[in-house]
């Protein structure tokens, strides 16, 4: 029987929940697959790092991780080595990438994956930033190294958003991507226009578990900012990056806002928007930019820009968007021969995450056969 040999990098809620779904489905992946997949490294920067090349025992360390917060002393394996010597030295065939976001840089996620592939591994990320930031790069290194590289997980949770692109639109030009994408915002927005006092919402939010610490990379529109961005840049071939994105969060949206709205039949909704610039308006961008053009020989591009806002609009409370409630998201597809595809995901939980993972693990296997 075959062996795929996993590192994972970070091992937050996410990376538990993939854990013990991995050995949930051990089994079932042997009779599909032939393949055993084992976990010989994971490294985080808070609980520690374990490398084990027989193979860690996940439910071992997920219970320690829930007991202690961290990995137990005499846990076979355990080391102080950073992800970045267990990606550049372990032996291994798959890195997961899931450490913490940075949403300005992307990093330390892209040195990851980019080490990975200069040894030929395999990745798969739920870390929106390397797609955000340095998209094209890493999918020309992938191909170059011939590893595959998948990342579902970045912007919908398992919602197949990625794979509905790559494998049932065949031969459709995506022309515009847009939707509500940040799931804080839409829960506050939400919450206030239910009457709820600002700290009232952001306290419950908390303790349930989908509101930061420090809510402001979502208030501000920098995490749906980054969403946008991963998603032109894979479904448009955008090769922008956050800092492109025209940017307007939710904190200068008032209660009188709301109730204003409510008023006049619509509620407020932070949407994210990216299509092709018009002409005029892409060579004004383009002046802009130099270093972001690719020109043909005479100089001028050819190349058609993809603009890309995060704004809090006005919706119609008969639209779709305005159905999107809670914690759910919706992304919506343009396309020249199928038109207008919407995809929902009702209120997620960290499961549905974790599949975004697994079903990407499942990508490679079927990869290998």
């Amino acid at each position: 029987m075959k062996k795929l040999k996993i590192a994972m990098l970070g091992f937050g809620n996410a990376g538990q929940a993939f854990a013990k779904m991995l050995e949930l489905k051990r089994k079932e992946i042997i009779a599909c697959y032939n393949v055993d997949v084992q976990v010989v490294a994971i490294a985080t920067g808070t609980k520690g790092t374990i490398i084990d090349l027989d193979g860690i025992d996940l439910l071992k360390v997920c219970k320690d991780v829930e007991s202690y917060g961290k990995f137990t002393p005499g846990t076979k394996g355990l080391t102080h080595a950073d992800s970045l010597f267990v990606v550049k030295h372990v032996d291994y065939d798959l890195a997961i990438e899931l450490t913490p976001l940075n949403i300005f840089t992307g990093q330390p996620a892209i040195e990851h994956i980019k080490n990975a592939f200069l040894r030929g591994k395999h990745v798969v990320t739920a870390n929106k930033g390397p797609i955000a930031w340095a998209f094209r790069e890493l999918k020309e290194m992938a191909e170059t190294q011939g590893s595959m590289f998948f990342y579902e997980t970045t912007v919908m949770d398992g919602t197949p958003v990625f794979n509905l692109r790559e494998h049932t639109l065949k031969m459709c030009k995506v022309t515009q991507v847009s939707g509500i994408l940040n799931s804080t915002t839409n829960y506050i927005l939400e919450e206030l226009a239910a009457g709820k006092e600002y700290d009232q919402v952001i306290a419950a939010g908390k303790k349930a578990g989908f509101i930061e610490a420090d809510p402001a990379m979502d208030i501000q529109g920098y995490d749906a900012a980054a969403k946008i961005t991963a998603l032109l840049n894979v479904l448009m071939d955008a090769d922008i990056t956050p800092d492109k994105v025209d940017r307007e969060g939710i904190e200068n949206i008032t209660v009188q806002d709301i109730k204003d709205a409510l008023a006049r039949g619509k509620v407020i909704k932070l949407l994210c928007k990216g299509e092709f610039a018009k002409d005029e308006l892409a060579k004004d961008e383009l002046a802009k930019d130099e270093a972001s053009t690719k020109t043909t020989e005479d100089g001028i591009s050819n190349k058609p820009i993809v603009l890309a806002s995060v704004k809090p609009v006005l919706i119609d409370k008969n639209d779709l968007l305005a159905s999107i409630d809670g914690t759910s998201s919706v992304v919506s597809i343009t396309t020249d021969l199928m038109g207008k595809i919407s995809v929902v995901e009702h209120a997620p939980e960290i499961e549905q995450t974790a599949y975004g993972v697994f079903g990407d693990l499942l990508r490679v296997l079927e990869g290998l056969k």
